[in-house]
């Protein structure tokens, strides 16, 4: 790996941190984890939550992003 690379490496891993933390600070506002496929199981104390469509929706998504970036 020469410095170009690594350079790059940096950039992208920056942009990706980046997007996590706008991700983390506008999550208040997103349906994420709050979708109809969702599911929520409990009562009282006990509380079991499953989260199918988030799950689906999520690996879609990522799917997307990584072939976007892997395409040369």
């Amino acid at each position: 790996m020469n410095w170009v690379d690594m350079g790059r490496f940096l950039i992208i891993a920056g942009t990706v941190i980046v997007i996590i933390g706008l991700v983390f600070m506008i999550s208040d506002k997103l349906p994420i984890g709050r979708l109809p496929g969702d599911i929520h199981l409990g009562s009282g104390r006990f509380k079991i939550y499953i989260p199918v469509a988030t799950s689906v929706l999520l690996s879609i998504v990522i799917t997307v992003i990584v072939n976007f970036f892997s395409r040369k």
